[in-house]
């Protein structure tokens, strides 16, 4: 395989331009990814005013930071995780939690928690490529995700949408694998019922197994 180069990816050749101290590069790189730094950074705190704070200290990172960026992930994926950090710095700055994990803090709320049984369960009416195709599966999942607690819906986002690892998720949060993998079963749960409610044929609902 003949390996990219930047005149291949213009992305790649803007952010070479970038480290050179080119500004108007630069000033292309945020454009481009603006809009996906500002969903990310409100999905994970519901708040417009601190997703848009957190869009300009994730710029800020980036231009202290770019010529330190060794390009072994993309550019995207490197400026998420800068966006989630930023993120998460501002849900422990809004709880005090500076020096407290978010596990210590919420633990024992989750212990003993019941996993969430479907209540309604139906085939969907169209495929699910066809839904999102109209654009309307991300307007209801980002209404299903407000409507999650706050410690499911950051496990949610970062390793489903972010795509980050079981284990680098429970890092980022400050929790055990096992507790990011039960939230996050416990997320999905809640958000496929939600979206099921929406999509799915009533007339071919399933009664639901009761334990």
């Amino acid at each position: 395989m003949v390996p990219e180069t930047p005149a291949d990816n213009p992305v790649a050749e803007l952010v070479r331009r970038a480290k050179a101290g080119d500004f108007y590069a630069m000033e292309a790189l945020a454009t481009q990814h603006e809009q996906q730094v500002y969903s990310l950074a409100l999905r994970m705190l519901r708040h417009p005013q601190d997703a848009e704070d957190v869009v300009q200290q994730t710029f800020l990172s980036v231009l202290e930071n770019l010529t330190g960026f060794r390009e072994e992930s993309s550019f995207t994926t490197w400026v998420m995780r800068i966006t989630t950090h930023a993120a998460l710095k501002v849900i422990r700055k809004r709880r005090g939690l500076d020096t407290i994990s978010l596990e210590a803090a919420t633990e024992a709320t989750s212990d003993g928690e019941p996993i969430p049984h479907p209540e309604f369960i139906a085939d969907w009416r169209e495929a699910p490529h066809e839904i999102v195709a109209r654009g309307e599966t991300r307007r209801l999942l980002d209404a299903a995700l407000n409507q999650l607690d706050e410690k499911h819906r950051l496990v949610f986002v970062l390793r489903d949408v972010q795509g980050l690892s079981v284990k680098e998720t429970a890092q980022a949060l400050g929790l055990s694998e096992a507790n990011v993998k039960v939230r996050l079963l416990r997320a999905r749960l809640a958000l496929r019922e939600r979206l099921t409610r929406a999509f799915g044929d009533p007339a071919k609902r399933l009664e639901p197994h009761r334990h």
